[in-house]
């Protein structure tokens, strides 16, 4: 018997009579048991997170991005490792319409020379560094030296421009533009930055610039750079227009300065604790995890409101200030531990999706939230508790224009509560089917800063040359000459074929495309002696194990047509009988490895939203609470698809980021919603219908207030400069809307409209009537 009853305590314990927070929330209580000694911990903590500020910032590196991300991302770096790529090249696109004028031809010549002297090169390819084949053993500048008329030049670059395979690429077809190409010094720049190298290249060119010569710069260090120049400007203007939109919205709810600061006070210092944090642990910010620190913000916002709604209310139920604060945390506090592990499995779930850039936001978003919680419950109740002292007076009772939904809410749940649910049901299963078919997609632009200049340069490349987006196919040759045999080049030969055939003429460039040097009696290690040690690994290895041919593609490419000519030139290669051939380059990384991670987040996703209900069921012990909140939760997320599907976006990287974490947030709504539900039932004797409506009328204006300031200080992330981090913040407002929605509208016509299904709950009145118990006589309520 004692056994037994040792059991069924345990057994309740662990069931019914435990918190929703998992006593997590008892930190709070730790909080107001020692408020001095946690007053210490919270100062000694901030120094240390706000030492770290000053060196806040951003790795422009997107290849951080996509790290160990997979197959894609290794042949990536047998590529790198074994000929170096184009990909971290700088292209100097200089036009003139003068340019056969000697003069100016002269003149840019000497461009070309002075960048090559540049600390940050260690090499470059233009028309006036490549040299060819004398005929004698040795070799001759490819732009002759000493030409005195425009025809001379006109001729001379014309038939490197018709002839030469590297030329073709350098020269413009109408011989008013050249593209020079600087190799840049990895190390140097890793040491002083890709700013410096940009810089130091902008002071040389500028010399040269003149009504004659116009000179412009791109490549992926200039996109990289203005990326960068861009998440920096977005992280000071999240930061502080976020903290100030949801500081005055919380003025304009409360109606009261002083708690509007209150308010603001948790999110300010966990935003700072989170950046001090983030930067101690990473060293720096990536362009996923700087939105870590937006999403702190109005999480802890969001979670701020709550606290003070409920503290304020019952204050003016009558309640001593400073006991209500006591109250606040015993009601709120399991509420935010429960909503801090929803948003925690969220974020832990895009931890198993490939992709060092993905993980890194994953751990740094859980970081967050494990900061948020413990701001929440340590800062909050020190600042009421002080607040109380220093003679804070009780503002008036929230706007009434926070309130004006919940009528309309509650008329709507009992009138047509079961039509709702219904209808709610059926919306949520036909939206389920553009979340099954809806495809990834992968657009480079998309990671660029809107109006870039060097991506409009790189696009008039485009038009004129080779481009600047190489392709690379890396073939094993078999005779290990360093200057490559018969059967090598033939294979060479073939592959350059089938890869210029998709890309166009004079869109490739090998080994093989140097027939015009050949066809006149050099031999191949002439020619490939005239290219220099620098261009020659870009041909093949020093062992002669592995030769390149690299294709160029124009700089904006639709996915779909990446993965159709990848598709295209492999299965041609293969039919060539040519074994071991490898296709690859950062944009065929990007754009496969995309796809892989987002159809993996696609399943975090899937498993984050099982994994939280079920979650939600085993908090509340009622799995008839797991299912009310189901249609609410997964409303947003799947509304969001539907959008992106309607209109042709697709599923991108940071689109499913998005609907993960805004799912992981949305939640928090219906867990108060639910706490403060069922707090209703089991702990102040309420009815079923009662509890609802008595919810409605507590927090409901705290849900639109917190639905707004979550919105209004995420909307800021949609005017981004990157259109990537613009369509996170979209995306998630748009979520935010359609969870205000399910939370509002759609969860209290489903209690309602369950009826007896949810009357009998587990620990309710009606459950202890049933049951043979004493009902729990009714708390005062407002």
């Amino acid at each position: 018997m004692a056994e037994g009853s040792v059991f069924q305590r345990a057994w309740q314990r662990a069931t019914r009579d435990r918190s929703i927070g998992f006593g997590l929330e008892r930190l709070g209580a730790l909080t107001l048991r020692h408020p001095r000694i946690m007053a210490l911990l919270v100062v000694l903590f901030s120094v240390l997170c706000f030492s770290q500020i000053p060196r806040a910032n951003v790795d422009g590196d997107l290849l951080r991005v996509y790290a160990h991300s997979g197959q894609h991302y290794d042949a990536y770096e047998r590529l790198s490792e074994n000929f170096g790529t184009f990909e971290n090249d700088i292209y100097v696109l200089v036009n003139s319409p003068r340019l056969t004028d000697p003069e100016v031809l002269e003149e840019i010549r000497t461009l070309a020379f002075d960048l090559e002297l540049n600390d940050f090169a260690v090499g470059t390819m233009s028309p006036f560094t490549l040299r060819k084949p004398d005929g004698d053993g040795g070799s001759v500048p490819a732009v002759p030296e000493g030409m005195t008329t425009p025809e001379q030049v006109a001729a001379a670059l014309a038939d490197l421009q018709q002839n030469d395979p590297m030329m073709r690429n350098l020269i413009t077809p109408d011989l008013s533009g050249v593209v020079l190409i600087i190799f840049p010094n990895q190390e140097m720049t890793r040491e002083l930055g890709n700013a410096a190298m940009i810089e130091s290249l902008r002071e040389t060119v500028a010399f040269y610039e003149s009504q004659d010569i116009q000179i412009e710069l791109t490549g992926p260090p200039l996109w990289t750079s203005e990326m960068l120049n861009a998440a920096v400007d977005d992280q000071i203007k999240f930061t502080v227009y976020g903290f100030a939109l949801g500081a005055v919205i919380a003025l304009f709810a409360l109606r009261s300065l002083t708690g509007a600061l209150l308010v603001a006070a948790t999110p300010f210092l966990a935003v700072m604790w989170s950046m001090g944090m983030i930067l101690l642990l990473f060293g720096s910010f990536s362009f996923l995890t700087i939105i870590v620190t937006t999403l702190v913000l109005v999480m802890a916002f969001a979670e701020s409101m709550f606290f003070i709604f409920n503290w304020l209310a019952y204050w003016r139920d009558g309640d001593d200030p400073s006991a209500a604060v006591d109250r606040t945390l015993k009601l709120v506090g399991p509420a935010t531990a429960l909503t801090t592990l929803t948003t925690l499995v969220a974020f832990a779930s895009l931890y198993v999706s490939p992709g060092q850039g993905v993980q890194e936001f994953a751990l740094a978003g859980a970081l967050g939230c494990v900061i948020m919680f413990v701001c929440l419950m340590t800062v909050m109740p020190l600042l009421l508790k002080a607040a109380v002292r220093l003679g804070f007076k009780l503002p008036k009772a929230p706007n009434f224009a926070l309130n004006a939904p919940v009528p309309l809410a509650w008329k709507l749940a009992t009138t047509a509560g079961r039509p709702v649910t219904i209808l709610s049901v059926l919306l949520v299963i036909l939206l389920l089917v553009p979340f099954f078919v809806i495809q990834p997609r992968f657009s480079f632009e998309d990671y660029v800063a809107n109006e870039s200049s060097a991506l409009t340069a790189a696009e008039s490349i485009d038009e004129g040359v080779g481009g600047v987006a190489p392709l690379y196919v890396r073939v094993p040759l078999v005779e290990n000459d360093p200057n490559i045999g018969p059967a090598d080049y033939e294979t060479l030969r073939i592959v350059h074929e089938i890869v210029e055939g998709e890309l166009g003429d004079n869109k490739v460039i090998s080994a093989a495309s140097m027939t015009n040097y050949t066809e006149s009696g050099f031999t191949r290690e002439q020619v490939l002696s005239a290219v220099g040690p620098f261009m020659r690994k870009r041909f093949v290895t020093d062992d002669g194990s592995q030769g390149l041919v690299t294709g160029f593609m124009p700089t904006v490419i639709e996915s779909g047509k990446l993965k159709e000519l990848v598709a295209t030139i492999e299965n041609q290669i293969a039919a060539a009988g040519i074994e071991g051939a490898e296709v690859g380059g950062f944009r065929v990384l990007t754009t496969f490895a995309t796809d892989d991670i987002v159809r993996s987040l696609q399943a975090s996703l899937t498993a984050s939203v099982l994994i939280n209900l079920v979650l939600i069921g085993i908090a509340f012990g009622s799995f008839r609470i797991a299912l009310a909140s189901t249609v609410p939760n997964v409303f947003p997320i799947l509304g969001t698809v539907g959008y992106l599907w309607a209109t042709g976006a697709g599923l991108q990287l940071t689109t499913v980021i998005a609907l993960t974490i805004a799912f992981g947030i949305a939640v928090n709504d219906t867990i108060h919603f639910l706490s403060h539900y069922m707090h209703g039932r089991r702990n102040e004797g309420l009815g079923h219908l009662a509890s609802v409506e008595h919810t409605l009328k507590r927090i409901g204006g705290a849900i639109v207030a917190t639905t707004v300031i979550l919105c209004a200080g995420t909307i800021i992330v949609a005017f981004s400069a990157l259109p990537q981090v613009a369509l996170f913040g979209t995306l998630f407002v748009l979520s935010l809307g359609l969870a205000l929605v399910g939370d509002l509208f759609m969860l209290p016509s489903i209690l309602v409209g369950g009826g007896k299904f949810f009357e009998r709950l587990r620990g309710t009145k009606e459950d202890k009537t049933k049951s043979g118990a004493t009902p729990v006589e009714p708390e005062r309520t407002s």
